[in-house]
């Protein structure tokens, strides 16, 4: 198994999930090959951010300048996880994926991207039109409609500013320390007023604590609940991670 390393602390709940999901997915893998106990795991090194620190320094959609301390906190963890000898990088999170592609160039290695494996995943479902529901950044950029489209996915007009900033305040006070009851009743709200209901429209939970809301579909790329269909988009990218994890390493 190649070594993966992640960016985690954004936040905290998610990159504990994500750590857990690979553990387990791996486990599952040579169980299934027959492989006795103990039960191998790949080898992961997380860096994990301070999210108050890293959330000061969000830039303005549209004005690249002002993204410039973010990037290089990105960056400087890519270069800490390459440095501790990570092959395979991963953002524990949706929300710095706003900025991938404009440090690519930069960075010290390819990074599994959470965006590309959604749209994969939503695709592969058959879906034509897609909600995204996640931070600020995510909600206001450009970059998970771009990734839905190449996969010929039509994405939900962005919505209003005022819902943008609510679903920010439903993550930051309902999700943050893991999904309570209201933040998950107002989660399935905006599903609905939002025309997540339409048979041929995927509900993208594009915040890695979104998914903490269905605790018995934190493993499912793909899921019906409530009559939804949501695409758990940590779920995708662990699975990408793991395959990335076990390509050309001859586990």
């Amino acid at each position: 198994m190649r070594k993966i390393g992640l960016l985690g602390g954004m936040a905290w709940p998610s990159t504990l999930d994500y750590y857990r999901a690979l553990c387990t997915g791996a486990n599952a893998r040579f169980r299934a090959e027959g492989h006795g106990a103990p039960l191998p795991t790949p080898p992961i090194v997380i860096d994990s951010v301070n999210i108050a620190e890293t959330r000061a320094l969000r830039g303005v959609e549209g004005d690249e300048a002002s993204w410039a301390g973010y990037d290089a906190a990105i960056l400087g963890v890519f270069e800490r996880l390459a440095g501790a000898g990570a092959e395979v990088l991963a953002m524990a999170s949706n929300t710095p994926h706003a900025r991938l592609d404009a440090i690519r160039e930069r960075l010290p290695g390819p990074v599994v991207s959470i965006l590309d494996e959604t749209a994969s995943v939503a695709a592969e479902r058959g879906a034509t039109r897609a909600l995204v529901l996640g931070t600020s950044v995510t909600m206001r950029g450009g970059h998970y409609p771009a990734a839905l489209r190449a996969h010929g996915i039509a994405p939900v007009p962005r919505l209003p500013e005022a819902e943008i900033e609510a679903m920010q305040r439903l993550i930051d006070t309902e999700f943050y320390d893991g999904a309570t009851p209201s933040g998950r009743a107002a989660l399935l709200d905006r599903c609905d007023r939002h025309g997540g209901r339409a048979a041929d429209t995927a509900v993208l939970l594009a915040c890695t604590e979104l998914p903490l809301a269905f605790p018995d579909h934190l493993d499912d790329p793909v899921f019906e609940a409530e009559g939804f269909t949501f695409i758990n988009t940590a779920a995708a990218h662990v699975r990408g991670i793991l395959r990335a994890c076990f390509e050309g390493s001859g586990a």
